[in-house]
């Protein structure tokens, strides 16, 4: 672990810990996130980080830990991932980088990233399988309990915004649909029901909601089947049907080229206790933790805001400052 002056750091005392200097000695480097991304990153850290790169050291950022490597002006240039919730903040900060904010982590040469902290687990598998192989990989996630390998990305884990609300007939018509996203409603029907023609509805939704029609309705029917799955027991078949898909063909089709996940896949992730009110989007527990904080990044606090007890180091793909 290194910090700024290598002195141990009060959450992990336990681990031997060097100053940022010893990051070019490293094979790896792992920047963990940081819960303030409105403050200025240590300079020290940036030249080390840059030194580092320069020399050639893996560098992997967690969640956050990409605003870091994007300050040291490691990924301009370069696709990268941060947390859903902040992907959009770092691509206006650094419009010379790829944000992907549908992808679990990213590889972009000697430069990692990864979403969410539960996705820092994945990261962490693919460079334990690309160092040691498979076999280490899948037997490193048994004693972890997560799959080596999660099907789907961000995509199935962000809250679907809601469409900008219409005014007038317009708006009456978005709400009767809604209704009825059950029966085969098409263009025509909205436009009716708006008292416009095709052409102008599309004009007008395109202006006052933000998307098309036939966006819309693929939208609508996406979000209804995300919650039929997490809150009811219906099968697919039935949430097919009820969502105005069809089939289970064509919901499984349409539901895993928006989320990247189907809707089995979803399920089991998502499956949310009946008696959350409708809408909740409320994940189940995933793995806590993983591995050691380094380069400088904060560490999260626990619920009481103290630092947490002390806890086994990881293990590394390999050496790791």
């Amino acid at each position: 672990m290194c910090t700024k002056d290598g002195a141990p750091s009060p959450w992990l005392p336990r681990l031997v810990t060097g100053p940022y200097a010893a990051l070019t000695d490293a094979d790896t480097v792992v920047v963990s996130s940081t819960s303030n991304l409105d403050r200025e990153p240590d300079g020290q850290l940036m030249d080390a980080l840059q030194q580092a790169h320069q020399a050639g050291v893996r560098i992997a950022a967690l969640c956050t830990g990409t605003f870091i490597l994007a300050a040291a002006g490691l990924l301009e240039g370069r696709t990268a991932t941060t947390h859903w919730l902040h992907a959009a903040l770092l691509a206006q900060r650094y419009p010379l980088i790829d944000v992907r904010a549908d992808v679990l982590y990213v590889e972009d040469g000697t430069v990692l990233t990864s979403a969410g902290k539960s996705a820092a687990l994945d990261l962490g598998l693919h460079m334990v399988s690309s160092d040691f192989g498979a076999s280490a990989a899948n037997a490193l996630a048994r004693r972890l309990v997560v799959p080596t390998h999660r099907t789907g990305g961000q995509a199935q884990f962000i809250t679907p915004p809601r469409p900008r609300p219409a005014a007038d007939l317009l708006g009456k018509a978005l709400d009767w649909a809604r209704a009825r996203l059950d029966q085969p409603l098409t263009v025509e029907h909205l436009a009716d029901r708006a008292a416009l023609s095709s052409r102008q509805l599309s004009r007008r939704m395109n202006a006052e909601v933000g998307m098309s029609p036939r966006a819309w309705l693929q939208h609508e029917r996406i979000t209804r089947a995300q919650d039929l799955l997490e809150r009811t027991d219906a099968s697919i078949e039935q949430i097919a049907a009820m969502c105005g898909m069809g089939t289970t063909t064509t919901l499984r089709r349409q539901f895993t080229q928006t989320l990247g996940v189907t809707p089995t896949g979803y399920r089991t992730a998502f499956r949310a206790d009946v008696t959350q009110p409708p809408g909740n989007r409320a994940p189940l527990a995933r793995p806590r933790g993983y591995g050691a904080w380094s380069a400088g990044a904060l560490p999260p606090t626990s619920s009481t805001g103290k630092p947490p007890s002390a806890a086994p180091a990881p293990a590394h793909s390999r050496t790791t400052a």
